[in-house]
This record gives C-alpha cells, structure tokens and sequence, in this order.
C-alpha cells in the first residue's frame, strides 16, 4: 500500500509539473509594422495610442508582440522601399498611416494584411472594393467624407465674411491629395469662394507657397493634408500667423500646436481604433471580412491666443459650438 500510494503521489506531481510547464508557456508572438509618411516625432502621439489600444486588449510589446517602424521621413519615394523591407520581415500585419503608406504596401504584397487609417475616400483611391465588402487585404479606418473640404471653408468664411479668395496648399504628386483637390474646388465654387491651389512638393516649397498667397492676397488658407505639408507642421503654421491669415487644419494636433482653427478628427483617437482590427486579424478574421469603418467624431478647436495674434475676433456663436477652445 505504501508503494503504490508513493507512486500515485509521484504521478500526481509529474502531471501537476506538465500543467504547470503547459500553462507557463508564452503564447504566439506576433509582429507588425507600421508605415509612416513622415518622421518619428511627428507619430508619436499615433503610436502611444495604438500600443494603448493593443494592451488593452493584451498585446505587449517585448512579450507577445513585436513592432517594426518604418519611417519615409516626409519623403513618399521611399515608402514603397520601406514597405518591401517589411515584407521581407515577413510580419503578419502592416499598420499603414495614409493612403500614401497604404498605396504602397498594397503594391509591395497581396498576402500580408494592412490595416490603414486615412483622410480620403479609400474607394475612389483604388484601396478597396467597397466600405462594406473591402475585398482583397486590405481594410481599416478611413475619414470618408468629402463634405469635410466644403465645412472647413464655411467655418473660415463665418470668421472672414469677406473671404472670396482662399488658397489651399497641396501636393500635387500624390494621387490622394488631388482628389482632395478636386472635392475642395467644388465646395468652393458652391460656396462663392475663389480657390487658388498652391503646390508643395518638397519642404523648400513651403516658404514659396506662403509667399504666393501673399502676392495673391489671399483671405485664408486650408491645407489637403499630405507630406511634405504635414512633416513641418510647426513651419507652417509659424508662417500662417507670420502672415496673419486665418487658416484651419484638418486635426486638433494642429490647434494645440499653435494653428488658428481645425475641423477634423483627433488622429491618436483613430490609431487607438486600429488596435481592435489588428487583433481581429491575429485572431485569423480576414480583411475582406472585415468592412472599413467610416469616422465620424468630429471635433472644432479654436485657439484664441492665435487669434488675438493675428488681429481676428471669433464670433461668440463659433466659440459656444466648439468642442475646445485653447485660450
């Protein structure tokens, strides 16, 4: 009896040591990269917040995930490069932050997912099939909406009733901002407001284009937000309160950096979202099942100290409708 409950007892800690060894091994490490269009600093505040959104739904860095970042600092011509070096990587998810970034890991694989946050309409740029049915590897959360262009001029007349000429700086390079090119001019037009389109191709061309809309004596200013425009976002709006004309920004990041007024979405809040798509995926849901999700939380941020800087008054009835005001 002694021996055989020895070897009872002896059984039971041999098979509580292989629950235990079952249950102390690491789960499935992943790796994803992100595409960026622009610099490290510039995304900071976009990657805290998907790591945020990751952890939340268990995904650690260093322990179950791994993330390789892949900076075009400012320059498109090197995301295509940058997306073959993550292919190559063999990752099993790419994060791509515009539809320059989404437009080249498109190009660079048909296999690897790739979840994209964009400003545009992914259908017109050729991303996906629809919005319901993406179709394809690609899929993510998109700000849709080419209504966007035609509010963010009203908002601009209703601090400048005279604004009848207003410039938009763009990138005429990228497929993505003519398009929102186009959208903007149409707006315009319904809303009696001239558009004066202003190239910026490289980061020299800043400078030029706030130099143009001087001798054009334009009455405000709006931008389609692309790199290099947005790779120098302080430079910009130094020039616009240099120049003392109204402008609006596509983001709050812009008014907290010291831009005049912006209309958009908080670009940290959509990256946060991408978390649940990336873990949708890890957990082997395809993209084409996935429908790309429309943005819609929309913020107005004003910040009075620019306002006073350029001699402008914000109507009372503005400031009550906005979402924050930066004094």
């Amino acid at each position: 009896m002694a021996t055989k409950a020895i070897v009872v007892l002896l059984v039971g800690l041999m098979l509580a040591s292989v629950c235990l060894a079952d249950a102390q091994q690491p789960g499935k490490f992943h790796r994803i990269g992100i595409l960026v269009p622009n610099t490290a600093a510039l995304f900071s505040n976009n990657a805290d917040a998907l790591r945020q959104g990751l952890r939340e739904l268990g995904y650690v860095e260093g322990q179950n995930l791994g993330i390789e970042y892949r900076y075009a600092e400012g320059d498109l011509n090197w995301l295509p490069v940058l997306a073959a070096e993550l292919v190559r990587l063999k990752v099993n998810v790419i994060v791509a932050s515009s539809s320059a970034a989404v437009s080249a890991a498109r190009d660079a694989t048909k296999e690897i997912p790739i979840i994209f946050s964009t400003t545009g309409d992914p259908v017109a740029r050729g991303l996906v099939a629809s919005l319901e049915r993406p179709g394809g590897n690609i899929t993510g959360v998109t700000l849709a909406n080419s209504e966007l262009y035609g509010k963010r001029l009203e908002l601009l007349k209703e601090i400048v009733p005279r604004l009848s000429l207003a410039a938009i700086l763009f990138n005429p390079t990228d497929l993505g901002a003519n398009i929102g090119m186009k959208e903007a001019g149409e707006s315009g037009k319904a809303l009696g407001i001239r558009i004066e389109s202003l190239g910026v191709r490289h980061a020299n061309d800043i400078d030029r284009a706030f130099e143009s809309a001087a001798k054009l004596r334009v009455d405000a200013l709006t931008f389609i937000h692309h790199p290099p425009i947005t790779t120098y976002p302080t430079r910009v709006v130094e020039l616009a309160v240099k120049s003392r004309l109204p402008a609006i920004y596509a983001s709050t990041e812009w008014c907290e950096s010291g831009g005049l007024m912006s209309y958009g979405r908080s670009f940290p809040d959509t990256h946060r979202r991408l978390a649940v798509y990336v873990d949708k995926i890890l957990k082997g849901t395809k993209p084409s099942d996935l429908p790309v999700e429309r943005w819609t939380k929309l913020k107005l941020v004003i910040n009075l100290k620019t306002a006073t800087q350029i001699g402008l008054t914000i109507p009372q009835s503005m400031l009550y409708r906005a979402d924050k005001v930066i004094k």
